[in-house]
């Protein structure tokens, strides 16, 4: 009989004004691996795989979460007894309060400490700064709280676009559902695309996107128009890059005169119609070099681009290197968000140990490449 691995124990901080979905994402993609893996047969030329004991833990007996939403920890604190494979510390409106509590900040300090990875999710990230445990590190968090963690930790080297960075045994992630992303991410780490895929699909996830993907998409970036008409095209370009999108031809969709529906187009999205679709196509060409092995030119015909040297012009522009170079670094570089002079507030070091989470004194890397060009 094949032997059964002890499982992997993953830690989910709660604290008072915590984001459910940010509990509750890696909560279920970590519960769902484990289901799988329970369901596997194992193979004969690897070892029993580890499934996932996924442990919420809290000071309060009950916690609400920011949306009103209680959650009762099943352990306390002080209950959570080693070896942790994986602390969670989630985001949500309550963080700012978490971080006055030093209690709470050395207990993640020392439990970080003890763990082999430690994860933020969203706005959890100021957490971790608080505990210093991102100092030197490249970190993100929900874009519209990058500037305040760059302002109030100028020791982090703050990104404000990816989806998740990984930085030696830290992981942070972007806001809400990007935690789905991460937890995601870490089980593949931990097991193989296959089930991750396996969970996405089941979670009905429309895209695992990879960790250098911008938090904007192109529908995010632009706003949504007021009449129908315009919304179907947008839709329709989203749905199909590579079809006819031309002003003449996204027009007579619409129902509109070409000039007529281009300027009604911009009033109502804040940019041209060219410019959305290439939005779009080049958000597509870069889903196909991040996650396939389509040439390039492949990449140029299934994203909708006229030409090769019509997409590279349009990297040029928007990314700032050319499609090959972007395909062989893969997770492109880091838009980093500039510190202003802020004091920054004390750190806990007292707790922190050499070993997984070391190297706290080396120099902030800045790596330089793909996705340049938006501020926060």
């Amino acid at each position: 009989m094949t032997p059964v691995s002890d499982p992997r124990r993953v830690a989910i901080l709660v604290y008072p004004g915590v984001q459910s979905l940010d509990v509750t994402g890696p909560l279920e993609v970590f519960t769902g691996a484990d289901a799988a893996i329970s369901r596997r047969h194992p193979r004969e030329d690897r070892p029993p795989e580890p499934g996932y004991e996924v442990m919420l833990v809290g000071r309060e007996r009950r916690t609400r979460t920011s949306s009103g939403l209680t959650i009762v920890p099943e352990r306390g604190l002080e209950e959570l007894s080693a070896p942790l494979d994986t602390l969670i510390v989630p985001g949500g409106s309550g963080h700012r309060r978490a971080q006055e509590d030093e209690e709470l900040v050395r207990w993640i300090a020392r439990t970080a400490s003890r763990a082999r990875r430690t994860v933020s999710v969203c706005t959890g990230a100021f957490l971790l700064a608080r505990a210093g445990l991102l100092d030197g590190r490249r970190a993100c968090t929900h874009w519209a709280s990058a500037q305040e963690l760059a302002d109030a930790y100028p020791a982090v080297a703050v990104d404000a676009d990816p989806i998740y960075i990984r930085d030696g045994a830290v992981w942070t992630s972007a806001g809400v559902t990007a935690g789905m992303d991460l937890a995601l991410a870490l089980v593949e780490e931990d097991h193989d695309r296959e089930l991750a895929l396996l969970i996405a699909r089941h979670l009905v996830l429309f895209l695992r996107r990879p960790g250098s993907q911008s938090q904007f998409s192109a529908t995010l970036s632009s706003q949504e128009p007021r009449r129908e008409p315009l919304r179907e095209i947008q839709r329709s370009v989203i749905e199909d890059p590579a079809g006819e999108h031309t002003v003449e031809a996204m027009a007579g969709r619409a129902h509109m005169s070409p000039r007529h529906f281009a300027r009604a187009f911009r009033a109502e999205t804040g940019v041209t119609p060219a410019r959305y679709v290439e939005r779009v196509r080049l958000e597509a060409a870069r889903r196909l070099l991040e996650d396939t092995n389509v040439s390039v030119s492949g990449v140029a015909a299934d994203a909708g681009f006229p030409s090769v040297e019509t997409m590279r012009r349009a990297f040029v522009r928007a990314l700032g290197v050319s499609p090959a170079e972007y395909k062989r670094r893969f997770h492109g570089g880091p838009r980093l968000v500039r510190a202003r002079k802020a004091p920054a507030p004390p750190r806990h070091s007292e707790d922190r140990k050499d070993g997984a989470h070391g190297h706290r004194d080396r120099a902030v890397r800045q790596v330089h490449g793909a996705g340049r060009g938006r501020a926060v």
